[in-house]
């Protein structure tokens, strides 16, 4: 019938507008109602943020980190669910004026549900030492939130149905600048398959944040050599950054 499948959209989008909206006088406290916890799966949840935007209704606050958290639900949007302990969301403070984006979790952080916490997290907090700030000063996080099998490199699909959660990671934090650590990161953010050779050195400009590519904690693990080009991105960071705390 000429005009059903409109008809259809339209329902779907009033559905999922009305059970976002009974979400948040759940988690608000609306009277009458008790809160509790929601387990969210790909037939409800948009896999875009521009989704998210136009089905999260206008609140009286913005959205948080623990927003977003709670929208990823326990997430079964590809296939890397399936091995997975832990979702690793990310962790650090939610206006932090410098955030970490890496690749995606490892076998330690899948175990803790923590980023960064094996030997190239330890190597991390070195350099974020280095430069003068603590990691409870900045956030930290990857581009996708599960273990890949084996610590390979996420697939297109699998950064594509993951990526657009720490795109907004990023909108809520509003940082001045991201270091991504490693190819996979720097060319999600950045869209481009340009060598981290090339791409290292300066700063890009992504929408209202300053990109530093550099090398992953973990190449340099096996590469040494490599410690020195990182510095020196760091040295363009801790220049950009002046103090470390930020003002509210």
């Amino acid at each position: 019938m000429t005009g059903e499948p409109e008809i259809l959209n339209t329902v779907s989008e009033l559905a999922t507008a009305v059970t976002a909206r009974i979400h948040w006088e759940l988690e608000n406290g609306v009277p009458g109602y008790q809160p509790h916890e929601t387990k969210l799966d790909a037939s409800s949840t948009p896999e875009r943020v521009d989704d998210i935007h136009c089905k999260t209704p206008n609140l009286s606050h913005p959205e948080t980190l623990d927003d977003l958290r709670r929208h990823i639900g326990d997430c079964t949007r590809c296939d890397l669910h399936r091995g997975r302990q832990s979702i690793v969301f990310g962790e650090g403070i939610p206006n932090a004026r410098l955030v970490f984006v890496g690749e995606g979790p490892g076998r330690d952080e899948d175990r803790l549900g923590r980023p960064f916490v094996g030997a190239a997290g330890q190597l991390l907090d070195r350099i974020i030492a280095a430069i003068g700030f603590d990691r409870s000063q900045v956030y930290i996080c990857n581009v996708v939130k599960c273990r890949p099998p084996d610590n390979r490199v996420p697939t297109e699909t699998e950064q594509a149905t993951c990526g657009p959660f720490l795109r907004r990671q990023l909108q809520i934090i509003e940082p001045e600048i991201v270091v991504a650590l490693g190819s996979t990161a720097a060319h999600f953010l950045l869209q481009t398959r340009e060598a981290m050779g090339r791409l290292r050195g300066r700063f890009h400009d992504l929408e209202q944040w300053r990109v530093m590519p550099t090398y992953h904690p973990a190449y340099l693990l096996r590469n040494p050599s490599a410690k020195r080009p990182v510095w020196q991105d760091m040295q363009l960071v801790m220049g950009a950054m002046g103090t470390p705390n930020r003002q509210e």
